[in-house]
């Protein structure tokens, strides 16, 4: 085992009879991300997170326009890819723009907006109850992504550095939620992942 720069440290292991060098995080990065006592912080984010998706899929769900036909996404993406004589479309990438095209002439909006509608409703749920934290950030993010390049900009980008940062706290971000009963009733070591470092611990 060697020191490195900013803190880290380079540790050898023996898997499957090969050593395997890797670095250890930082000791600030340990802090912030992995210690049980910044569980509260990463929690409070998680659940204005989760918040925000639920708010946002409540004009949806129960909405025929987005439930039954459609048309409320239809219209979404027709806004994204008109070119307007003046200035640019809101959809800024050409890619994109021919995806969201695609999706038109494929009649695809009423399979999309049920899935963007009950998606936005099952990733809020799952964040506010710590529920599969990390696959359900991913998830937001992919959707906010999604947002961004159509145009849409509101709260998007702050939804995914918000999204990012649940992501990189995975292992403490769901300790004040249903993950912690997940994740020790389905780990063959029920408590590993819970034996999160502490700054003054063994």
């Amino acid at each position: 085992m060697a020191l490195t720069g900013v803190g880290m440290r380079e540790i050898s292991v023996n898997v499957s009879r090969r050593n395997v060098r890797y670095f250890d995080d930082p000791l600030v990065i340990k802090t912030l991300f992995s210690s049980t006592q910044l569980a509260w912080l990463w929690g409070a984010l998680r659940v204005w997170v989760g918040y925000q998706w639920v708010a946002a899929s409540m004009h949806k769900v129960g909405n025929p326009a987005w439930i039954q036909s459609g048309i409320a996404i239809q219209k979404f993406w027709k806004t994204a890819i008109a070119v307007p004589y003046h200035g640019q479309p809101r959809a800024p990438f050409d890619w994109y723009r021919d995806f969201l095209a695609w999706l038109l002439t494929s009649h695809a909006a009423p399979i999309m907006a049920r899935l963007v509608a009950y998606g936005e409703l099952a990733v809020g749920i799952a964040l506010i109850l710590g529920a599969f934290v990390d696959v359900a950030a991913f998830a937001g993010v992919f959707m906010s992504w999604n947002y961004l390049m159509a145009g849409s900009i509101s709260l998007n980008p702050v939804m995914i550095v918000g999204e990012v940062l649940l992501i990189m706290s995975r292992k403490v971000a769901g300790y004040y939620g249903l993950d912690q009963y997940i994740v020790l009733r389905s780990s063959d070591d029920k408590a590993s992942r819970w034996k999160t470092w502490r700054p003054h611990g063994d």
